[in-house]
């Protein structure tokens, strides 16, 4: 089977559904050198009428898309880094996610907001590191954050034949990954999977950090069995996939590489201690309360989650109950 990276999964992804539709179209800044390096030889291939630069007014051109949307278009707009999201939350929720439940669902808005960036990548300070994934969870749009290659091209293709506005988040910490794929396929919204069976302890991992999970799995082969589950697609999210593992382990811990308040971790455990009585209190793993990510690169590293901090909160949670 041939070698596929996450990064290369996206552009076969853009690249297939622009050849699948024709009202594909793909639009950000600096794109046509693929500054992200995800739009790599789609302008040379679809040319310069669906492969746009844009000014560098994120309100501007998400704005745009919007209008493409409505006039027939289904456009991808890609955001060099997460946190601009911050930036055009208005034009995504308030406008692109409402327009059809305002219209009485007279129209669709087929937006697909491609997001490669954050999550485990150093260095990048306070306004260039968030991973504010729960904001849009929590108000409903779709959205999903793939960890694998074969995922990173499903979800994405999934995303691009939505009728709705789809958020796709690419963690920087799985983009250079590489996994053999016989022939990517599409793969379902709101549909999570089982990586690893165990039934000790359910261990939910968001993104690339589902990697660290199956990894610190290995570690304690011999102290417990660790079952971890990735959601694929945080709303809607895949909540009987989830309550059957954790009814089959007992115990739960969520890893996830957004803050601790009002974080996603914690929509999932309370949302499953609503259905399952467990035999020990969960615990979430996540950045600090309120973290603002520093600039030093050791530092940077403190603050995000990782292996140590999984593996201590798997072993408390196996002691208590």
């Amino acid at each position: 089977m041939p070698r596929l990276s996450y990064r290369r999964a996206l552009t076969r992804a853009l690249a297939d559904e622009m050849t699948r539709d024709e009202s594909v179209v793909v639009l950000g800044e600096d794109i046509r050198v693929a500054a992200a390096n995800v739009t790599t030889g789609l302008l040379k291939k679809f040319g310069p009428e669906r492969v746009r630069d844009t000014p560098l007014s994120e309100q501007a051109f998400t704005s745009f898309a919007t209008g493409a949307a409505l006039a027939g278009a289904r456009p991808v707009v890609e955001f060099q880094i997460p946190s601009l999201l911050f930036l055009v939350f208005e034009q995504i929720v308030n406008h692109a996610h409402k327009f059809p439940l305002m219209t009485g669902g007279q129209c669709a808005v087929p937006v697909t907001y491609l997001v490669p960036g954050s999550g485990s990548r150093t260095g990048w300070a306070g306004q260039h590191s968030d991973h504010p994934y729960a904001l849009f969870a929590h108000v409903g749009v779709t959205t999903v954050v793939p960890a694998t290659p074969a995922d990173a091209y499903g979800l994405l293709v999934s995303a691009i034949r939505c009728d709705d506005p789809v958020v796709v988040f690419a963690p920087a910490g799985a983009l250079d990954l590489r996994e053999d794929v016989a022939e990517p396929a599409p793969v379902p919204l709101g549909r999570g999977v089982v990586r690893r069976a165990g039934d000790d302890v359910t261990v939910v991992a968001v993104g690339h950090l589902v990697h660290d999970a199956l990894a610190v799995a290995d570690e304690l082969a011999g102290q417990a069995s660790v079952e971890v589950f990735d959601p694929r697609t945080l709303y809607p999210f895949d909540w009987d996939g989830l309550v059957d593992s954790v009814r089959r382990t007992g115990r739960l811990v969520v890893v996830d590489d957004g803050n601790r308040s009002c974080g996603i971790a914690g929509e999932i455990i309370a949302t499953v201690v609503e259905r399952v009585r467990l035999a020990a209190p969960p615990r979430r793993v996540t950045r600090p309360d309120g973290a603002v990510l520093p600039f030093a690169p050791a530092l940077d590293r403190a603050v995000q989650p990782g292996r140590d901090q999984l593996t201590a909160a798997i072993q408390l949670t196996l002691k208590d109950g």
